[in-house]
């Protein structure tokens, strides 16, 4: 036997996924590199470890033993890992963090002076929609998830980070009055939707039930980046974070229509699950956040509160 550690971690990634080319995306390979790797790991074991039928990937009972070998490997090297560094002074190990897809304008900002300070720690964070984020959450897959809603119906504790604004957007063709517009407008124009499970569209959708206000004509769309570009192509307005149209409020293709009652505000979340047993790099960062929050928050979002 001459598989590789790599070769290991890539088995067990495709077992957990049953396929390819989510495996490859979760360890940012490429799908012919993870191939490569599963087909030289198999070629091994005189016994087949994974099948396909039809299209889809399955992994046979030898297959399903070998990756619970593959895992208790990996956990043993990590361990090892950990005990040098350990001796060396050094904070090691892995950081999980689930976030929902509007985060990753502000969840990077509050870890990259974490992990230049602690090189030997391995990040694996999640961008998802909020569904996601909870079930990671609810299974206990991650050690922290950025929200700007707060779960409901579940034992967790947080740190609250930075405001979130959403306001009311439309591309540069449409000609604003100079006061606010009053809630009729929604029930003139095309809305775009996120779609369901969404912190984004939950924040609108109770905004929009709390005032009663009744919408003329609805487009779902699944990612933020998705309702930017309809919404600067003219198909409609929408309700938007501040935090990911920085750019294009700069670059004149969006505008923020006044509308009363707006902005929306929530608040960014760090949360994880109560009488959570962190790992030293875990406890670690939620240290580090706890004490560094409000310098990163002054020095990387100044641009934030322009907007009122």
């Amino acid at each position: 036997m001459n598989y590789t550690l790599n070769q290991l971690r890539v088995f067990l990634k495709v077992t957990q996924t049953e396929s390819i080319t989510k495996a490859a995306e979760e360890l940012h390979l490429t799908q012919p590199a993870v191939s490569i790797q599963l087909r030289n790991f198999q070629q091994q074991f005189a016994l087949p470890l994974t099948e396909v039928v039809g299209r889809k990937l399955y992994i046979t009972d030898f297959g399903r033993e070998v990756a619970e070998a593959s895992e208790q490997i990996l956990e043993g090297v990590s361990a090892l890992d950990f005990k040098t560094h350990a001796h060396e002074g050094q904070i090691t190990g892995r950081l999980r963090i689930s976030i929902v897809s509007t985060g990753k304008y502000v969840m990077p900002y509050f870890l990259t002076d974490f992990l230049r300070l602690h090189p030997a720690v391995e990040l694996q964070m999640d961008v998802t929609n909020k569904a996601k984020v909870v079930e990671s959450l609810e299974k206990n897959e991650v050690d922290f998830s950025l929200v700007s809603i707060l779960p409901e119906g579940m034992a967790l504790e947080n740190v609250r980070l930075m405001q979130n604004k959403l306001y009311v957007v439309a591309n540069m063709d449409m000609q604003l009055k100079k006061s606010a517009y009053d809630n009729s407008l929604f029930e003139q124009l095309p809305l775009i939707y996120r779609e369901p499970g969404s912190g984004t569209r939950l924040a609108m959708e109770r905004f929009l039930n709390e005032n009663k206000i009744a919408t003329r004509k609805k487009m779902e769309l699944t990612s933020n980046e998705a309702v930017k570009q309809a919404v600067i192509a003219g198909l409609g307005c929408s309700v938007m974070p501040l935090i990911g149209i920085k750019n294009e409020l700069v670059n004149h293709e969006l505008q923020i229509v006044p509308v009363r009652r707006f902005p929306i505000k929530t608040y960014w979340h760090l949360i994880w699950n109560k009488n959570k047993r962190f790992s030293s790099a875990a406890a670690a960062y939620l240290n580090f956040v706890k004490e560094e929050k409000d310098n990163i928050i002054r020095s990387k979002f100044d641009w934030f509160e322009q907007y009122k």
